[in-house]
């Protein structure tokens, strides 16, 4: 920013939905790197390999569903990265264009809770390695240490969010490269010297159970952890300039999400099989020894760099649900909000089972929120954004109050999510997975079924916008207004 006018506008774009003004989009395709990088570069996605070790799966049979399925879900993500630089609004106001201007809130209010709950989780996930580190140095805290621990971190990873794009992408930009060299160093020493067995075969499953394993470990670690990235993508790639090349844009997003992401992953599958466990601290403090004391003080700052992402995002879905309130207000009653969920995870027992019942649940509804998305977008109306009609008031805009075809396919693909699903709480298990013997394809049947009602009830309805062979004032693409 080189002068008042665009210090105002990078501004209001930070607390504000307003599409963000080409001045204020200055981000780099190296910002959009290392904010997918920090954002997966945490201890919980130890965990996401922990969990397949756990669940009785080889070392890699776990490796090879993390490294196939975040080539799919990350691959798609990057649609979504995409559909931000396009339009320059966040992804909950650009779900206004496919579900209407109140039909929106259905999606606004889900991902909401998602992000506060990830805040949660991974709160929870710094909590643990701190408490682990102050075991090492001889004080067991108790639980009401643990609280106090997690209302102070909580209070950190606000104060960044509510400063806004800006200093997140700062933080990430100086922060990850250096914890990125602490990590591989964490994996040199974990490879060649805490015996890792490579040849770890795990329970020697076999068919129907062998699939059901498979299939859970794809649905809450493989694709699934990259659906849950989808409902985030624009509220970043929107301060990306128009001008830069789509296929940097796309490479710079995904490769961000899938190294950090598969690399933890199997870094945690690789610790589980020596410890067979699954809490994370453990996991390190058993792995390391005394070294996991200046080890645990430099990866704090992983799960911190995925939270101001999720209270930032939180924030402009409750704008995007008409809350008139400050988004630095927003910011902090999520973290009030999650810090209360940090308690009861602080109070339960059995994480692993609780970890995988949450990214399971969420499948429930981005996956066909998700497949509505990129038809809508890419196919319904051809990249074409009236990005104006988006901020209509309710109720006497341009767009439909409520758009029926989207939400109808959304709840009709939810119930086929669940149906398809087979989780580890027993109310994530669907009458279709048990019967197919506890295999997993919810991800798959949500947007399937998702997609195909949709286009359906599309096609009856709403006219689709015809393909243009070239570019044309009289039909400009978004983002060059």
């Amino acid at each position: 920013m080189t002068n008042d006018g665009s210090l105002e506008a990078t501004e209001v774009a930070e607390h504000s939905l307003l599409p963000v003004p080409l001045s204020a989009r200055t981000s780099t395709a190296a910002h959009q790197f290392w904010i997918w990088t920090g954002a997966n570069t945490a201890p919980i996605n130890w965990v996401l390999g922990a969990i397949g070790i756990h669940l009785g799966l080889s070392l890699w049979q776990t490796i090879a569903v993390l490294v196939a399925g975040n080539v799919l879900g990350m691959g798609i993500f990057g649609l979504f990265v995409l559909m931000g630089q396009s339009t320059g609004v966040s992804q909950m106001v650009l779900s206004r264009s496919a579900f209407g201007r109140r039909g929106a809130y259905l999606p606004a209010v889900l991902q909401g809770l998602l992000a506060a709950g990830w805040c949660a989780v991974n709160t929870w996930i710094i909590l643990d390695l701190v408490v682990a580190l102050f075991g090492k140095l001889g004080y067991q805290g108790g639980t009401g240490f643990k609280i106090v621990v997690a209302a102070l971190i909580m209070i950190i990873q606000v104060g960044i969010a509510a400063v806004g794009f800006r200093a997140i992408a700062r933080f990430e930009r100086w922060t990850v490269p250096v914890t990125a060299v602490v990590l591989a160093a964490m994996t040199a020493i974990a490879w060649t010297s805490t015996g890792v067995h490579w040849d770890y075969t795990g329970q020697g499953l076999r068919g129907a159970a062998l699939w059901s394993a498979l299939s859970t470990v794809m649905t809450a670690i493989g694709i699934g952890w990259g659906i849950t990235w989808f409902a985030y993508a624009s509220d970043y790639s929107r301060f990306v300039p128009p001008t830069m090349p789509r296929r940097t844009v796309y490479l710079a997003s995904v490769l961000g999400q899938f190294v950090p992401t598969v690399w933890l992953g199997v870094f945690g599958a690789t610790l589980a099989t020596v410890s067979e466990k699954v809490d994370p601290g453990q996991l390190v403090v058993e792995a390391f020894g005394a070294l996991a004391v200046p080890v645990i003080l430099l990866v704090i700052h992983g799960p911190i760099a995925t939270n101001i992402l999720n209270i930032y995002s939180c924030g402009l879905c409750a704008q995007t649900v008409d809350w008139h309130v400050d988004r630095r207000r927003l910011s902090y009653g999520v973290g009030v909000v999650a810090f209360a969920f940090t308690v009861y995870l602080i109070l339960r027992n059995d994480f692993a089972a609780a970890l995988d019942g949450w990214l399971a649940g969420l499948v429930t509804w981005v996956a066909p929120w998700a497949a509505i998305m990129v038809i809508h977008f890419y196919w319904k109306k051809r990249r074409r954004i009236d990005v104006d009609a988006l901020f209509d008031p309710p109720g006497g805009g341009r767009l439909a109050d409520l758009s029926w075809p989207a939400l109808v396919a959304m709840v009709v693909g939810m119930v086929a999510t669940w149906s398809c699903e087979y989780g580890i709480p027993s109310f994530l298990q669907g009458p279709i997975a048990v019967a197919l013997g506890g295999i997993d394809l919810s991800w798959l049947a949500g947007s399937v079924v998702a997609a195909v009602v949709y286009l359906a009830l599309v096609r009856s309805r709403d006219p689709v916008v015809p393909p243009r062979e070239r570019p044309s004032k009289a039909a400009p693409r978004v983002g060059e207004r």
